[in-house]
């Protein structure tokens, strides 16, 4: 490929990047074909899948959330209800539902046929105390729960929740990351792990592995590999390094240019998928200089978010409009929103006339994972011309996470997908919110929220939805320049594997390996 580019693939769009390859590979494409069936006719059940993810902070349910911590609670624990690909509902130890129709209850039937790694059944018992665990203690679960105004058991086997207001999304809410369900009475949460999911852990191996094996007496029916193995790596591209090699299986979270380099290799399987996850870059809005409305301002006029988008994200995703709303939402996009061309003089304006006439210096913080490397240095040099000065400071992800993103004045996040948007506006937009990284507070917003928690008319929530965007683009505190894809990389033998939008909720119990 090298000698047909005159770029390298870090600088190339995925359009030239496709374009390049198809040129100088025409001829590889029946090649791939065969090779991918072949592998699926040699796919046998057992075995060992080993996949890479970096070094998880913490596995405690209430603070757990990056992707490899959520991917080993998801492998070892289950959840009421999940969604797909598609961000639609699925049924897990929930196995049905319904609504009242006055929109105030929602009664679920709890499977019969679960239960826990000691041999234990599942009961309605279980459910209720770990919902009243997640309520009593700090966790944001606890605020997706905050219209719950009792939960109680419906017969032996369904506990109905019941609201003090409808709330449409109420279901999507039991889908959230940390979630999972536990038994009554759990001890040392977080240290040891009686799940009901579809693995057992074996053996955790600070800084190196989580080792698990299938669970045969699974009510879904026991995984097809035999056992499974997170290897753990301080970053990411050590992770990439280790698929290359052969050290690993496969990968889901990596860069879009490393993507790109496995692109039609034919000793691998890619996959990617469009998302409603997004980066984007944050001041606190409590607190100088980003308390004040033209230094907001200031940072948005630097900012010209196509050229990022094309610059990281090589094409994939869309580009944003400063809100967690993006195109991945129809009907609630506010497609016609105007994002302000970039006026680097402009901004620089603003920064005088809020008492910073030489700028400002400030330190950009964020993880060292992912494409927030590519992310910072994108956003530090247009930023510079309009005399904000950042020096970028990336920590461990996991470390980030948990003890400063919501803490620093300039920072950049990852939101993971969500499959409805009163999810990224009821943790991050509304004043009480958990997850309220910015401190953001403003009385209309937080009413409007409140609009789309509750209203059971779609046209009120769409144009709710569409003011609070129109308002987070015109003073917010965020900059979101693009919505990324989600990325996945197996070895050639490696099938039956779904890629989810949020890359820890990939489900393995179906993986074959060639």
């Amino acid at each position: 490929m090298s000698k047909n580019c005159s770029k390298p693939a870090s600088e190339l769009s995925r359009r030239e990047f496709l374009n390049v390859f198809a040129a100088g590979a025409t001829a590889a494409v029946g090649t791939v074909a065969l090779s991918g069936l072949s592998g699926i006719a040699s796919a046998q059940h057992g075995g060992t899948l080993r996949i890479a993810w970096l070094t998880p902070a913490t596995l405690d349910p209430r603070s757990a959330s990056g992707d490899s911590e959520i991917a080993i609670l998801n492998a070892l624990y289950d959840y009421l209800i999940e969604t797909d690909a598609d961000a639609n509902l699925a049924p897990r130890l929930a196995s049905s539902w319904e609504n009242s129709d006055d929109g105030l209850a929602y009664t679920l039937q709890i499977r019969a046929d679960a239960a826990f790694h000691d041999g234990s059944p599942v009961t309605v018992d279980d459910v209720l105390w770990t919902i009243q665990w997640h309520q009593e203690s700090e966790s944001t679960v606890a605020g997706l729960l905050s219209s719950v105004e009792s939960v109680s058991a419906a017969g032996d086997s369904a506990i109905t929740f019941t609201l003090s207001a409808p709330n449409p999304d109420f279901l999507y809410n039991l889908t959230d990351n940390k979630f999972v369900i536990l038994q009554a009475g759990a001890e040392n949460i977080g240290a040891e792990f009686n799940g009901s999911g579809p693995f057992v852990l074996e053996e955790l191996i600070a800084g190196d592995r989580a080792i698990m094996r299938a669970n045969e007496s699974y009510w879904g029916g026991a995984p097809s590999i035999d056992q499974l193995e997170f290897v753990f790596f301080d970053d990411q591209q050590a992770g990439i390094a280790a698929v290359q090699g052969g050290g690993v299986d496969g990968i889901m979270r990596l860069d879009n240019s490393s993507f790109l380099g496995f692109t039609g290799d034919v000793a691998f399987n890619t996959s990617d998928i469009p998302t409603t996850g997004h980066h984007l870059a944050r001041l606190r809005y409590d607190r100088a200089p980003g308390s004040d409305a033209r230094v907001r301002r200031a940072f948005k006029l630097a900012t010209d978010r196509d050229a990022i988008w094309e610059r990281v994200q090589l094409g994939f995703g869309a580009v944003g409009k400063d809100s967690p709303i993006g195109p991945a939402f129809g009907q609630y996009f506010l497609a016609e929103a105007e994002v302000p061309p970039r006026d680097p003089a402009a901004a620089a304006a603003l920064l005088a006339e809020a008492g910073y006439p030489d700028g400002l210096d400030m330190i950009l913080h964020g993880p060292n994972s992912g494409n927030f490397s590519d992310l910072g240095q994108a956003l530090a040099a247009q930023w510079e011309e309009a005399g904000i000065r950042v020096e970028i400071q990336l920590e461990d992800e996991n470390t980030y996470w948990n003890e400063l993103w919501d803490q620093v004045d300039l920072g950049m996040t990852g939101w993971g997908p969500r499959p409805v948007p009163q999810l990224y506006l009821d943790l991050a937009y509304h004043s009480e919110g958990g997850w309220n990284e910015s401190h953001y507070s403003n009385p209309r917003v937080d009413e409007l929220i409140e609009i789309g928690r509750s209203s059971r008319d779609q046209a009120e929530r769409t144009a709710a939805y569409k003011e609070i965007q129109q308002i987070l683009l015109d003073e917010g505190p965020v900059v979101v320049p693009y919505f990324f894809a989600q990325f996945m990389v197996l070895a050639g033998g490696v099938s039956g594997i779904n890629l989810h939008p949020f890359a820890g909720r990939t489900n393995f119990n179906a993986a074959l390996l060639g």
